[in-house]
């Protein structure tokens, strides 16, 4: 079986192009903040003009806009040339957080010399991974400068400054067995050893590291998030795998957005990338709130006209999929069991934990037959709960027709997830269509 029967048919120099993109984007964007700005400024390079939301809007037919909210999300759209009510919106949307740890407000911890942060777990983390870890800390810093006056900053340590030592198989005999993880006292990251000139109060050592251009400035807050060092890279032997931190959903991120980016100008296309998914969504920039709402009755102010156009729109909601992991292959329904590099995933609920449909996943089905993509399905074994996504939570939001897919991933919550190299772009080649294919999105009915 060739090993990459996506790219059998497409210009792989193109994929692998792609792919280089890819990495650069994962290893530039340790946080949802650097995530955030860096789409931004691919965005700018690409001609989209950024929006205020306290400004009014005076939009152009074929041109892009986009708007951040809180720095970790954000919406890009292209007006289109037609009029909406014949063609819908088409909406992509997926989320910029991903499971790690984060630093707690009053973090210093000193034990035997040792200087420790205490951290806080965000999401549902694979915590076993971060172990023995080069890690580095970076996010958002509010701070006063010496005039008295906030401002905010981003800020990353860049080199490994942090890790969390395993205990020795010899202090503990059943770790192979037997290791559970107590998240307040096992996992402080160890930054440094205490002594003379050695800073410990944290924010003063944040202080001293980025703002010490800045005389008086002295750090109010923060947002900070360990990650590992490792960069992003094609690993197998026959370079068959991505291997990075925060393919979850930084991957479809990219996607999404590089899809918008081949948009003509003639549909009207949009791509939301919300943070605090895999807390919830409940906040004001989360797929729970009011941003996607707000920015669509920005965009159609008419109500009875902006409820008749979601209608016929589709919003396909990218996250990541489980790959059937060859060494527990019992975990996966024998029926639904992904393959990597070999096609992106609808994934499907009846407890609606995903918003595909019949209809939604007919469509997907059809924009994958026009772009020459295969097409897998995904549903748990039904002796196992199930995640969800920001799909389910836009559809009851904004009404809109929704399904769920997502590029097949190992590890998933893991510090390094692994996905195939030929699928990012597999689901790229469907979105670039989905945005651009005239016509309404929607499903005849017969009389059958």
């Amino acid at each position: 079986m060739n090993s990459h029967p996506i790219a059998a048919g497409s210009d792989e120099s193109a994929r692998d192009a792609f792919n280089t993109r890819l990495l650069d984007f994962l290893a530039a964007s340790p946080t949802p903040f650097h995530a955030v700005a860096n789409l931004a400024a691919m965005l700018d390079k690409a001609g989209f003009r950024q929006l205020d939301e306290g400004a009014d809007w005076s939009l152009e037919k074929g041109q892009g806009y986009y708007c951040t909210r809180n720095g970790s999300s954000i919406i890009a759209f292209v007006k289109g040339r037609h009029e909406l009510l014949g063609t819908g919106i088409r909406m992509v949307g997926a989320h910029t957080d991903s499971p790690c740890l984060m630093v707690k407000p009053q973090p210093e911890v000193i034990t035997k010399g040792y200087v420790k942060l205490g951290v806080e777990v965000y999401g549902g983390a694979l915590l076993n991974p971060w172990f023995d870890r080069d890690l580095s800390i970076a996010g958002r810093v509010v701070y006063r400068d010496g005039r008295g006056e906030l401002r905010h900053c981003l800020v990353d340590f860049a080199e490994p400054v942090a890790v969390i030592p395993s205990l020795a198989i010899h202090l503990d005999r059943q770790a192979n067995e037997n290791r559970s993880i107590n998240a307040q006292t096992d996992i402080p990251p160890v930054l440094f050893q205490s002594g003379p000139g050695r800073t410990e109060d944290f924010r003063t050592l944040l202080a001293e590291h980025f703002l010490a251009g800045e005389a008086g400035a002295q750090v109010l807050d923060y947002e900070l998030y360990f990650y590992d060092t490792q960069k992003p890279a094609l690993v197998g032997l026959h370079k068959d795998f991505i291997a990075s931190a925060r393919l979850d959903n930084l991957l479809s991120c990219f996607v999404g957005l590089e899809s918008l980016l081949a948009a003509e100008g003639n549909e009207t296309a949009l791509l939301v990338c919300n943070d605090h998914e895999e807390v919830g969504s409940a906040s004001a920039c989360g797929a729970q709130g009011p941003m996607l709402a707000s920015v669509l009755e920005r965009i159609i102010p008419d109500s009875e006209t902006r409820t008749r156009v979601i209608g016929r729109s589709l919003m396909i909601s990218a996250d990541n999929a489980h790959g059937v992991h060859p060494n527990f292959t019992s975990r996966h329904d024998d029926n639904h069991g992904p393959l990597l590099n070999q096609g992106p995933v609808i994934k499907v609920n009846v407890k609606q934990r995903y918003a595909t449909n019949s209809l939604t996943a007919a469509l997907f089905r059809q924009l994958a037959y026009e772009a020459g993509v295969p097409v897998q399905a995904f549903v748990t074994r039904s002796d196992m709960g199930c995640g969800s996504t920001i799909g389910p939570i836009t559809a009851s939001e904004v009404g809109v027709p929704t399904l769920d897919v997502g590029m097949p991933t190992f590890a998933m919550h893991s510090i390094r997830e692994l996905a195939g190299v030929a699928d990012a772009w597999a689901l790229q080649q469907i979105l670039a269509l989905f945005n651009n294919r005239p016509g309404a999105l929607t499903i005849a009915e017969t009389g059958a």
